[in-house]
């Protein structure tokens, strides 16, 4: 898969079919829509392109908004090639060409500098200056410069639109089982291993310590049934999130994992730990036996938990290792 982030000197393909987006998340929306735009380019002989923005258009139309993701710029592009797309091109979003108008970004954009021949979006796409733009317009311009467009309706779940909205609520709602029906997969969170202060291991359970990312949406504070992908190894974990109050530790929110049935040293090491189901808030316990005698019942819960973790999002979890 080939990355474009500078359309100077850039040479469109014979045949480019396209969607567009922000494609935060990679929900099933999205994937429904990347497997449209893969199988018609596979079906013309053409090529399967991303059009997407750096940075996010929120940084520049509303900078002060505290914007959280939901996958790294990592993940999104890996996400984009497990799929099939053959080229992803970065368009820098700038003041500049958040004035374009509709027809202004499609003949500009689209047609001069990539020669769009199909675009698929959503039947509710929004595009141009003040999201002016619908798929009205598009189908209006697409007559007038000789592109098609294939709008697609919503991926429904239980009745409702997926979207990534809906996916961030669910997670910061510790709906980690509702977050995986949206995503297809398990929520991640990846991170080098970082020196702790072995306060887990004094308790008899050693944990892996993460910095939590300040750019990524995070789940509330409490204990988890996990899967922790290091290398290309997956392994059943309790995952814990906050700041240890049991221990008056007054600083910020970590991450820590605890590997079921393993024992490995994992200093400076990367690793993703997927979020299977939420067990229990946060809690400060009265001594560290007690502490001890909870991340007990912690463990017994994932491990049962765990056992009903579908087995298409476990080989995920592998394939990402």
């Amino acid at each position: 898969m080939h990355v474009i982030r500078n359309l100077t000197g850039y040479q469109p393909s014979s045949y480019p079919v396209a969607t567009i987006g922000n494609f935060d998340g990679q929900h099933r929306g999205h994937q429904a829509l990347l497997r449209s735009v893969v199988e018609r380019a596979r079906e013309t002989g053409g090529r399967a392109l991303v059009i997407t923005f750096d940075p996010h258009p929120v940084r520049i139309l509303a900078p002060h908004v505290a914007l959280k993701f939901l996958t790294s710029p990592e993940e999104k592009l890996a996400a984009f090639a497990s799929t099939g797309i053959d080229e992803v091109i970065f368009l820098e979003f700038s003041p500049a060409l958040a004035e374009l108008t509709p027809e202004a970004f499609v003949r500009d954009i689209l047609v001069a500098r990539l020669s769009l021949r199909e675009l698929f979006v959503g039947e509710h796409f929004a595009f141009g200056k003040g999201r002016a733009g619908t798929v009205a317009d598009l189908q209006r311009f697409g007559a007038l410069y000789g592109f098609s467009i294939h709008p697609m309706k919503p991926v429904l779940w239980e009745g409702g639109i997926i979207s990534s909205t809906k996916v961030r609520s669910a997670i910061l709602a510790g709906r980690m089982e509702l977050a995986t029906d949206y995503l297809g997969r398990l929520y991640a969170l990846s991170g080098l291993v970082e020196q702790g202060d072995q306060r887990g291991r004094s308790l008899g359970w050693p944990t892996a310590n993460l910095a939590l990312p300040a750019d990524r949406v995070v789940p509330p504070d409490g204990v988890y049934a996990a899967l922790t992908v290091h290398g290309a190894q997956v392994f059943d974990s309790v995952a814990y999130i906050g700041t240890r109050p049991t221990f008056e530790t007054k600083g910020e929110r970590i991450l820590e994992v605890y590997l079921l049935n393993e024992q490995r040293t994992l200093y400076g090491e990367r690793i993703t730990v997927q979020f299977a189901s939420y067990l229990r808030g946060d809690m400060t316990f009265p001594s560290p036996d007690a502490l001890s005698r909870q991340i007990q019942e912690d463990v017994q819960q994932a491990e049962a938990r765990l056992k009903t973790v579908q087995i298409e999002y476990r080989k995920s979890a592998e394939q990402s290792a």
